[in-house]
């Protein structure tokens, strides 16, 4: 740290060696902080932000050393390979990989991307195999210059004194999208938390919405996203629905006040650590869990838990706006208008739903569970506001149990 010094005079201190740096304060915003840094010749200032961690940009940092560290391999990749860098996405290797993991294998030796335009399918000429042989060469020789590079670097700072999330890989690792290598010393590129797919940030844009999630990354039940879900257990609806609906069918649809009483929120929470731990295989039965509120404690719970709710926000709206609508015809119309604004495995799984709280509704006279009492139950757990304002969050309470209610009493038409 040199104080507050100005610009000329940290370039003048940093003009002896390529890579060094140096911290000082801003003369013009006193209390605020630049990190000055000699790279290609020029001393480039960054304005240097600390929460705890060292940051720049999006990347945080333990020490100043390792993010300038980071960022003179980030600084050297995207000025000598800067057009290689904007071309990567042109020809992925992704549609023919799958999920592989290339970490395994440099899989750019396999499925080298080409720059070459096509021409009209003609055959390439001599001088583009001479084009793709130098690109060849020039990521091979990028490559092992990162290798290397990272020690010299370090010896150079130490002489003048790293949803798709980010994610921060240890050793080598190459884009599953275009096949390059990923670099820096940290948050080299984002991961899928459902499927383990690794690319670089600005692939994962290119990247098509075909997730297939892996049950390795998929660690628990409750608290997942619906579709990522069943796409890993390849069922319809999501487990812990069929089962706890199937257990409350087979013996509780005569409760009085069924879904409408608690059970004991301590027995609710092992239901809930038993799917997470065991999945199809937990056990719910009468044995395990005499009382049924248990059990539709934890139906309910499941619902509420969702990082996305079974009434999606995006479909949020429409079906409010079915509720406010008076004209019942004109209801049911929006109500199926909003019915396919939900992806397939939250509209299978409200299907299914609604389909056994129509039954519920049928043994109304022993468990005093219309379909307006149930409306008042589950209307807020499958339904959120989107908008973070709480007084039109609670304003549309009523018309969530309308929502419900509706969809009940008309089960059999909308699905």
């Amino acid at each position: 740290f040199h104080g507050m010094i100005s610009r000329e005079e940290a370039d003048q201190l940093l003009s002896v060696a390529e890579g060094s740096y140096l911290i000082r304060e801003s003369q013009r915003q006193p209390g605020t902080y630049t990190l000055a840094l000699r790279f290609g010749s020029q001393t480039r200032n960054f304005r240097l932000y600390y929460d705890g961690k060292h940051f720049v940009g999006e990347k945080r940092f333990e020490s100043i050393h390792d993010l300038v560290t980071d960022g003179l391999i980030t600084l050297y990749i995207e000025t000598k390979a800067a057009e290689y860098i904007s071309k990567m996405t042109i020809n992925p290797i992704y549609e023919h990989i799958g999920y592989t993991t290339l970490s395994r294998e440099p899989a750019h030796k396999k499925h080298m991307p080409t720059l070459r335009d096509e021409h009209d399918g003609k055959e390439s000429t001599g001088e583009d195999e001479v084009a793709e042989k130098r690109v060849s060469n020039f990521l091979h020789c990028l490559h092992a210059w990162i290798l290397m590079s990272v020690k010299c670097l370090f010896s150079v700072i130490f002489l003048s004194a790293t949803v798709f999330q980010v994610h921060t890989f240890r050793g080598p690792h190459w884009c599953e999208y275009c096949a390059n290598f990923m670099w820096g010393l940290i948050a080299q590129g984002v991961k899928c938390a459902d499927c383990g797919l690794n690319v670089h940030k600005q692939c994962s844009k290119m990247v098509p919405n075909d997730c297939k999630p892996d049950l390795k990354h998929v660690k628990k039940v409750y608290s997942c996203d619906l579709t990522t879900l069943v796409k890993a257990h390849f069922t319809k609806r999501p487990m812990v629905v069929d089962m706890c609906i199937r257990e409350i069918e087979s013996r509780g649809l005569n409760s009085e006040g069924l879904y409408r009483v608690s059970g004991f929120s301590d027995l609710i929470e092992d239901v809930k650590m038993a799917f997470d731990r065991d999945g199809e295989k937990a056990d719910i039965s009468v044995n395990m869990y005499e009382d049924i509120n248990i059990i539709t404690g934890a139906l309910k719970l499941y619902f509420r838990d969702l990082p996305i709710p079974l009434i999606t926000y995006d479909a949020y709206p429409k079906f409010i706006e079915s509720a406010k609508t008076t004209d019942p015809d004109e209801q049911l119309e929006i109500l199926h208008e909003a019915l396919k604004l939900l992806p397939p495995a939250h509209c299978e799984t409200l299907r299914y739903l609604m389909a056994h709280l129509k039954r519920v509704t049928l043994h109304e006279k022993e468990n005093l569970m219309s379909a307006e009492n149930l409306g008042i139950v589950f209307g807020p757990t499958l339904m959120r506001a989107p908008e973070l304002d709480a007084m039109a969050a609670l304003n549309d309470i009523r018309y969530q149990r309308l929502v419900v209610e509706m969809l009940i009493k008309n089960e059999d038409i909308l699905f």
